[in-house]
């Protein structure tokens, strides 16, 4: 459909202010997904950061690899096509081309696997961690419990009136900035996935299994993901969200979170039938 100079104006307009709100809500709001983004979302972990970088470099490879292929097929047609050449080459062997295409996919290959293992390495091998943070993935909401800080356990649910729209939640997962976080993740009931994309984590919260990621975040800030792995009719409804603070924040944090939420089984109940009433 065909728009008028004042609707394209008004939408102009529209990506304007909310450009404008983006910016004036500063960090708070960084790490969510912006109106016509194509690429990953900003980094806030040192591996995030790898991973765009490595995104990139295959970004380049692809791009190379698929002009090389498209100028070669237009040397075809162009060159070798019935009208130039009405008496076909017989040609069936050429040992410099053979050994080329060859080596050079090997090359290729070889140019993405040792960044992608220094990836994978960074990734997988957890250092010391300087807080631990157990996550549970239940139906349809996250329960988080600090075992280093007094061992208390929150449930975490989606808030219909916070914003953004789908990701606000009751009850966020607090961490200091500039620290190591050890997220060890498990599912309560079926199979979850716990994924930050500004963190560059994703990981199966499994029932009766203990998996284990990490992350570093460098500033602080509102920082939200979903659960990614189809997990029954509420799927969409489980959002996570991180609140990075600094040392003293997080500290007064721990305090009042030791008092609001006291083991009490009522608690638990109380967040289980919320959920259910949704």
């Amino acid at each position: 459909m065909k728009m008028s100079n004042s609707q394209i104006g008004r939408r102009l307009l529209g990506f304007l202010v909310a450009g404008a709100a983006l910016a004036a809500g500063g960090v708070a709001v960084a790490a969510q997904p912006k109106p016509w983004e194509v690429s990953l979302q900003e980094a806030a972990t040192p591996v995030m950061e790898s991973i765009i970088s490595f995104h990139n470099l295959l970004l380049w490879i692809i791009t190379i690899i698929t002009l090389f292929v498209l100028a070669l097929l237009v040397i075809v047609v162009v060159k070798f096509n019935a009208k130039a050449n009405p008496v076909p080459s017989k040609t069936t062997h050429n040992t410099m081309i053979e050994v080329a295409w060859t080596l050079i996919p090997v090359l290729i290959l070889v140019a993405i696997a040792v960044p992608s293992f220094r990836l994978l390495f960074m990734q997988l091998d957890i250092p010391k961690a300087d807080l631990t943070v157990k996550v549970t993935g239940k139906q349809w909401y996250w329960s988080y419990a600090y075992p280093d800080n007094g061992k208390f356990e929150f449930d975490s649910l989606m808030a219909a009136d916070k914003q953004p729209r789908l990701l606000g939640v009751d009850n966020e997962m607090v961490v200091p900035v500039n620290k190591v976080i050890r997220v060890q993740t498990t599912g309560a009931d079926v199979i979850h996935a716990f994924a930050v994309p500004s963190f560059g984590i994703k990981i199966d919260s499994i029932p009766g299994r203990l998996n284990e990621t990490w992350f570093k975040a460098t500033r602080t800030g509102m920082f939200y993901g979903q659960c990614s792995e189809l997990c029954g009719k509420d799927h969409a409804f489980m959002p996570i969200a991180i609140r990075v603070v600094n040392d003293q924040e997080f500290a007064s944090w721990v305090e009042a979170a030791k008092k609001k939420y006291a083991t009490n089984p009522a608690n638990t109940f109380a967040s289980a039938g919320g959920q259910a009433a949704q």
